[in-house]
């Protein structure tokens, strides 16, 4: 695994591109420390899949039915 720092790893940006298309993935420092990972594609759609389920779906597949109790009074007293 390469480690490049911002300003090389602007100038060498289609180099590092090819480089994770081979597998080979590169971290960008910014001022000394790890800024970025640069991965190849497969690996990234490892941790982010398009196919994940928004928290709307999440609650609807819930196999029963949850209750919720709403407290209706009014949280102060209101005056007008």
């Amino acid at each position: 695994m390469k480690t490049l720092h911002l300003k090389e790893a602007k100038t060498t940006f289609s180099a590092i591109i090819e480089s994770a298309q081979h597998g080979e993935p590169t971290i960008v420092t910014k001022h000394g420390r790890p800024a970025a990972m640069i991965v190849p594609f497969a690996d990234g759609r490892k941790l982010y899949p398009d196919d994940r389920p928004s928290f709307a779906e999440l609650l609807l597949s819930i196999p029963h039915e949850l209750e919720i109790e709403r407290d209706r009074s009014p949280s102060r007293e209101i005056e007008l």
